[in-house]
This record gives C-alpha cells, structure tokens and sequence, in this order.
C-alpha cells in the first residue's frame, strides 16, 4: 500500500524541496503544492522505472554530499589559484580515462555529475561498454593521482551506497 502512494520517496523529497527553492518563498499553499506535486509525479512515472536503483544508508548518502560539497569549495579555490597566478604555458591540460567499477547507471550518473560539479574537471564521455569515463582536467601535473583520487573519493563510496 505505501509503495503505491511512495513510489520513489527520496524523488517526492527532493521534488518538495526543489519546488520550496524555485517559489523562494514558504507559505501553507506553497509547501502543500509542493507535496501534491511530488506526491503525484513519482506516482504517474512509476511504470518508467521498472527497476528502481536501491540506495544504500542514509549516512552514507550524507556522507558523499558532504565530501563533494567540501570537494567544490577546494577546488573553485585551487582553480582561481590556477586561473590568477600560473603562467599560460604552466597550466597542464589533460585527457584522463578513468575505468569504472560501477555497473549501476544511476551511480555512473552521479560519479559523472560530481565530477562536472566540481570546478577543474569536466565528465566528457562514457565508453560504449559502460566501463571507463572520459574526464577533462583543467590542471593535472600528475593524471594518474587524479584517477586514483576520483575512483577513491567518489567511487567507492559511490559503489557502497548503489550496489
């Protein structure tokens, strides 16, 4: 009974607070809105998620937007370092294969936004099999530290909390 009312409960959260954040302003109306909003959009697209990823923990989950959001504060601050005070010709641009772990395609999703969110480094391209992805990085003297920071940081936790 409560899987049909709650199909994707996370989904109706993060539609009620995103529906809160683009009104900008909470009021009664608003808020409940909100709810009817996130309450029937998982339920009218609940036939197009015939298998629905399971999440591991809530604290792990935490955990992760935690570490990426502390990952974006350092980086913005590493890349206008880079931006203001290394020559042209310092700057080292470079291609980075990263091969993956993850089998989920939601998880390659987030390990590919997080990426992107983070200043400096950008999710290019997805191999055909599914198995690497293609990042581009603003600076890395050293690209294997970054592949090795990127599969440690973010996928392994990625890997706890989907598969």
């Amino acid at each position: 009974m409560i899987r049909k009312i709650l199909p994707h409960p996370y989904l109706t959260l993060m539609l009620v607070v995103v529906w809160q954040m683009l009104v900008n302003k909470l009021t009664l109306g608003n808020l409940v809105l909100g709810l009817v909003l996130g309450l029937i959009i998982p339920i009218l697209t609940a036939p197009y998620w015939p298998n629905r990823p399971r999440l591991g923990s809530l604290p792990r989950i935490v955990e992760y937007m935690v570490i990426v959001l502390w990952d974006i504060v350092v980086a913005n601050i590493q890349v206008a370092l880079i931006i203001l005070f290394k020559r042209n010709a310092d700057i080292r641009p470079t291609w980075i294969t990263v091969p993956l772990e993850l089998h989920s395609p939601e998880a390659i999703t987030v390990l590919a936004g997080t990426i992107t969110m983070t200043p400096g480094t950008v999710s290019s391209d997805l191999s055909a099999d599914g198995h690497s992805l293609l990042v581009h990085c603003l600076h890395a003297p050293d690209p294997d530290a970054v592949r090795e920071q990127i599969k440690t940081r973010y996928e392994r936790r990625l890997k706890e909390i989907f598969e």
